[in-house]
């Protein structure tokens, strides 16, 4: 397994020093949310995508992956059925699949809870419908690129659209692509799921749907630093071999974003090595 920091934790460094201090707390990557590298993060020139994949590497880390995939450029929706605004939306996805295969990451994860809402629709059966049809569109995509589309389970009080894992895997077999899966994210689980994150990935890791695992608590401050455990979650995915990434995506940053990431980064690390001294 992979530890990896959402960058937006560190969203007021630098990218080299979201580097740098990523790699002094022993992240082994930085999953990027695109609008810290752009307004119009479709436009980061080649250049640019080469330098900040080169920068990582110099620090010993991989770029693991995207999400917050439609926050930036304003006016993206996936569900929307304005003519214009669908056209740009694919676009984008599209050009995110692309972005990402440039920085070396292998995963995009398709949250974004404010750009795809099904109640604000006209017709909530089109609109999912639209989402289907851009998501098949990003799963080609991204199989062509060598890359992987995971939708986001979000809990029902940050979305309407895909709420469970369960949901989220039926998605994924109607689609059918091998550029397309779903992820668990702890803090979302807590709120959609009628069971605790380590039971639904009993149940779903294994038939390789679940590809992605975020690590954040309920008090959203990140893992260890609320109510939640996660050793039982850790347990699971050791039990089921799981060897792709784990990512750090606090929402709360108490005190600060570097010192969330300094404790999740201990707590994660802590876990994962117990379990590899028992085995």
């Amino acid at each position: 397994m992979k530890l990896s920091l959402c960058n937006e934790v560190l969203r007021d460094l630098s990218f080299e020093e979201q580097c740098r201090l990523a790699s002094a707390l022993r992240y082994d990557g930085l999953e990027v949310a695109p609008f810290t590298l752009s307004d119009e993060p479709a436009s980061v020139p080649a250049a640019e995508r080469r330098r900040l994949r080169q920068m990582a590497a110099d620090h010993g880390l991989e770029i693991t992956g995207l999400h917050w995939l439609l926050t930036a450029p304003e006016g993206l929706s996936l569900t929307s059925d304005d003519v214009a605004v669908a056209a740009r939306t694919r676009d984008h996805m599209l050009a995110m699949v692309e972005l990402c295969a440039d920085l070396g990451g292998s995963v995009l994860v398709h949250g974004s809870p404010g750009q795809r809402q099904l109640r604000d629709a006209a017709s909530p059966e089109r609109a999912r419908d639209i989402a289907m049809a851009h998501l098949a569109a990003a799963a080609d995509a991204a199989a062509h690129a060598g890359v992987l589309y995971c939708i986001e389970p979000l809990a029902p009080s940050m979305d309407d659209f895909v709420n469970t894992v369960a949901e989220a895997v039926k998605l994924v077999e109607t689609i059918g692509s091998p550029g397309f899966a779903t992820m668990l994210d702890t803090y979302a689980a807590v709120g959609g799921e009628a069971e605790p994150a380590e039971a639904v990935l009993d149940r779903f890791l294994p038939g390789g749907h679940v590809r992605h695992i975020h690590f954040n608590d309920r008090s959203k401050r990140g893992p260890g630093l609320g109510a939640d455990r996660f050793a039982p979650i850790v347990d699971c995915l050791v039990r089921h071999d799981y060897d792709g990434v784990i990512a750090v995506e606090p929402f709360d940053y108490h005190p600060d974003g570097p010192g969330v990431a300094a404790f999740a980064a201990g707590y994660v690390r802590g876990l994962l090595e117990m379990r590899e001294e028992c085995s």
